[in-house]
């Protein structure tokens, strides 16, 4: 089974983040980028299917600072090929644009399945994932929470809201939705992603004019400015019950 998995890295959330002088975008100057939480998950839900029924695993990536160690490690747990983005996409890259240069450059792997995270939490304009199966014209199931193979086909657990799981049947090719792997992503040691920098290499891929044709545009970026403060009711339960009453009367609810 050839399986694909296109990976973005965001900005590290532990580090302050501040808005740069433009007032649009983040400042990067001192900005710590990180895989996506999913798209880790996305990896290792990629190798089990291989570990349990053989092919390749194929991680692909743009061009941002750190990126080669993302991948490194990615060879480290199991993936056989590294492929890297050879274009200006930029860290604040939107989906849109990402997701074409993706389509652009998978489609000519062949692959049986596509996974990726389910989001990212710098997600402007919807997730990689469907845009990435519109662009590729592959059907998308998301918010998987573990994936088997056997004779044949696929099978994925999707969660949904109240604790339901359904079970389906994916014909491939297709582009999952990784929001859970079967297995916690598994830790690999700095040796052996240094042993990895050794042998494994990066491929990298063209990529044509980034097209950011239906991406949102970012009119301003601003921390949370404070509104008027909460008003504390007082009272036993009957007056607050009451003032309540008066105060929905006044906002025209009752």
């Amino acid at each position: 089974m050839n399986i694909v998995v296109p990976v973005k890295l965001v900005p590290d959330l532990v580090e302050g983040l501040s808005v740069d002088q433009s007032g649009t975008s983040l400042d990067t100057a001192w900005m710590r980028l990180i895989i996506s939480e999913f798209d880790d998950h996305a990896i290792e839900q990629a190798i089990l299917l291989k570990e349990a029924g053989g092919g390749q695993v194929v991680v692909v990536a743009p061009d941002v600072e750190g990126v080669d160690d993302v991948l490194f490690t990615a060879a480290a747990k199991g993936a056989d090929r590294l492929v890297k983005l050879d274009a200006q996409l930029g860290i604040g890259v939107d989906n849109h644009t990402l997701a074409r240069a993706l389509a652009g450059v998978i489609k000519d792997m062949h692959p049986d399945l596509v996974m990726t995270g389910v989001q990212a939490h710098n997600d402007l304009d919807g997730s990689v994932g469907p845009l990435l199966a519109a662009f590729l014209g592959m059907p998308y199931v998301g918010y998987i929470a573990g994936v088997s193979a056997g004779d044949g086909r696929i099978a994925v657990r999707k969660e949904y809201p109240g604790g339901l799981v359904a079970e389906m049947e994916v014909q491939t090719p297709a582009v999952l939705g990784i929001q859970a792997a079967a297995k916690p992503p598994r830790y690999v040691a700095v040796s052996k992603v240094r042993q990895a920098m050794q042998t494994a290499k990066i491929e990298p891929a063209a990529v044509g004019e980034p097209d950011p044709r239906g991406a949102p545009k970012i009119l301003r970026l601003f921390q949370p400015e404070p509104a008027e403060r909460a008003t504390m009711i007082q009272g036993n339960p009957e007056q607050v019950a009451a003032k309540l009453v008066d105060v929905l009367r006044e906002a025209g609810l009752v």
